[in-house]
Parts: structure tokens; C-alpha cells; sequence
């Protein structure tokens, strides 16, 4: 073996590495799984629609994970408290009556003060028990939706599009955004390819609004209190002796999450085109969680690049192989049955690798 094929090799080792073998072998499983597609009967270009439509509506969730790990609060898995605020604001822009772009926008300015508020009671709780964030974490964001789940019922909504018909009262389980704010992003300069026979479709302004976000997060990182707040997450005797503030940096953190964790539904629910209220919140951590650690992510240490990674590896399996295997075993619809099996497997996966990293 001479030199170059010597260097070439280690270099080849190096990016695998890099990249991680376990991401390696779910991206070449989803190469399979598009290649297999056409083959199984599925068409190719919808399969790629539907992998970058799920991508617009859950990255800014998965977003949500990344200032908690920074300060060293760990992974959200309090996340529902801001999918709260973020209802709260739609609902409460529907029942002030408006609609299109404007609902969209009102429904984030609504739900901001209740994000703020919640994040900062959460991120007070969390520095309380530094060691237990993320055990901590779950039980606040599965009390919250039980709690919320009585509240729908009282909250005094008399809008008839989104309460219960048979009484007048209370919020509805679902509530179709047709005539609010459903695909106000993914519409938003959307390239559509049906017009010359390609079943393609590309929700440009859902992917600009996260690519926003995103570009926000990382400049916010690279301000004096995002290093700080990183430097409280990676050496915290160190910050403190530099004079930062941890509880505050560590607050600030889970109220910035937070905040995106309201934002983030407000994005899915205009893509999905329902907001679902009571329990529908009680999983939605687990996916997210699930997407930033399989794209590359800890629990003390995130990059936007492992969002964007994670949220398509995800929400392309969990796109693709209900829909290949359904197509190539032509026994029935079973795809419901297998995204919930490829969902929590990945989930399971998942939350495996939150405790190599910590180590």
C-alpha cells in the first residue's frame, strides 16, 4: 500500500468518524429507502416532497433543544410548556378574529409573554436541582398537559370555529386552521413542479423562516452572553469564577427554548394544517429530543448543523419506510403501524446515545 492510498484512507476515516457510524448507517439506509421507492411503486419526487415538508414543520422544534444544551440544562424534555404557549397564541388569535399571515404573526406575539413567563418559572425550577433537569424536565412537561387539559375545558373561547359544537364551551380536540393560518410559510413562494408533471413541492418560506431562526440562534451564540451561556454549560467553575451569572444564563437559556419550543409548534400547525390540543402535546418532546441526538448532538454539546441533520435523517425514516414497505408488501395499509414501530425504535436509539454523550 503506498503513501497516497495510506492518506487517502485515514482520510476517509477521519470523515466516517466525523460523521459517527451509527449516522453513517441511518443516511445509507434512507439512500436505500429512495432508491427502493420507485421500485416498490412509490413516486420518487412526492416521497421527496413529503421528507422536506415534515423537515419545514418540525425543525424549528428540534431548534428549541439547542440553548438548554448550550448552558448545560440538557436535553428539553419540557419542551410541551412552550407547545402550550404556542397554542395558547393560536387560539387566542383565532378568537380575536384573525386570519391569513396576520393570525400567524399575532399568534406568535400572543404566545411570547406566556412562553417568557413559563420558561422563566421552568428554567427557576431547574436551577433548584442542577443534576436532575432532564428527569425533572419530563415530569413538568407531562403535568403541564394534564393540567392544560382541564384549563381548555374553562377557558372562556366563544369563537364557534374552535369550540366544542355540542356545548359552546371549551376548546376543541382538533381545529382545522383552513380559514386561519394553515400554510401561511409552507405557501409563502412555494415551488410547485406539478405544472410540468413532477409531483414536487417545496415550502420555501416554512424552510427561510427556520433558516432565519437558525441563522439568529447561531449569531445569538456568538454574542458575550451566548459564550457565556456556553461557558456555563461546558466549565461552569470557570464562568463563575469570570464573573458570569449561572442561574441567570441557565434561565435565560430555558426561556429562549422555550420560546422557540412555542414558535416551533405554531410552524408545525401551519404546515399540518390542524392545532390539537389536550394530549396531542404530551409526546411531541421525543421526536425532537430523538432528532438533535441522532443528528450529532449531547447533552452537554449542540450545533445547528446537528439539527438540520438530525430533523431530516428523522423525519425521512419516518417518512420513507412506512410508505416503501407499505407499497413493497402490498398487504394492506399497515403504514400507520409501521411509522409507530420506526418512530420508536428511533426514539429508543435515540435516548440510548443520550448517555454516551454525557459520559
Amino acid at each position: 500500500m503506498d503513501r497516497s492510498e495510506r492518506l487517502g484512507r485515514s482520510k476517509v476515516g477521519r470523515l466516517i468518524n466525523a460523521y459517527g457510524l451509527p449516522r453513517l448507517i441511518i443516511t445509507a439506509f434512507l439512500l436505500l429507502l429512495f432508491i427502493l421507492a420507485p421500485v416498490a411503486g412509490a413516486d420518487f419526487a412526492t416521497q421527496i416532497s413529503n421528507v422536506i415538508a415534515r423537515f419545514s414543520w418540525n425543525a424549528v422544534l428540534v431548534l428549541a433543544m439547542v440553548p438548554m444544551i448550550h448552558s448545560g440544562c440538557g436535553l428539553n424534555f419540557g419542551i410541551q410548556l412552550g407547545i402550550l404557549a404556542g397554542l395558547l397564541g393560536g387560539t387566542l388569535s383565532i378568537e380575536l378574529g384573525f386570519t391569513g399571515f396576520p393570525c400567524f404573526l399575532m399568534a406568535i406575539l400572543i404566545s411570547t409573554p406566556f412562553a417568557l413567563l413559563f420558561g422563566g418559572g421552568y428554567g427557576v425550577l431547574l436551577n433548584r436541582i442542577k443534576g436532575g433537569e432532564m428527569m425533572v424536565a419530563t415530569y413538568v412537561g407531562f403535568s403541564s398537559v394534564s393540567f392544560m387539559c382541564m384549563l381548555w375545558l374553562f377557558l372562556p373561547y366563544k369563537n364557534p370555529n374552535i369550540v366544542m359544537a355540542y356545548t359552546g364551551e371549551g376548546l376543541k380536540q382538533t381545529i382545522p386552521l383552513n380559514n386561519f393560518y394553515a400554510g401561511v410559510l409552507s405557501d409563502l413562494w412555494k415551488i410547485d413542479l406539478n405544472s410540468i408533471g413532477v409531483n414536487l413541492v417545496i415550502p420555501t418560506g416554512a424552510i427561510l423562516f427556520f433558516a432565519l431562526l437558525a441563522l439568529g440562534m447561531w449569531a445569538f451564540l456568538h454574542t458575550k452572553t451566548g459564550t457565556a451561556m456556553t461557558a456555563v454549560g461546558s466549565n461552569p467553575t470557570f464562568a463563575k469564577a469570570s464573573g458570569v451569572n449561572i442561574d441567570r444564563s441557565r434561565t435565560l437559556s430555558v426561556m429562549l427554548s422555550t420560546w422557540l419550543g412555542a414558535v416551533g409548534i405554531l410552524v408545525y400547525q401551519q404546515g399540518f394544517g390542524f392545532a390539537q390540543a389536550y394530549t396531542a402535546p404530551l409526546n411531541m418532546a421525543l421526536p425532537a429530543v430523538s432528532a438533535i441526538l441522532i443528528g450529532g448532538a449531547s447533552v452537554n454539546k449542540a450545533s445547528i448543523s446537528n439539527v438540520i441533520i438530525g430533523t431530516f435523517l428523522f423525519q425521512g425514516l419516518v417518512t420513507m419506510t412506512p410508505t416503501v414497505m407499505n407499497s413493497a408488501l402490498n398487504v394492506g395499509d399497515m403504514s400507520e403501524v409501521i411509522r409507530v414501530i420506526v418512530s420508536q425504535g428511533m426514539i429508543l436509539y435515540a435516548l440510548t446515545r443520550k448517555t454516551e454523550g454525557s459520559k
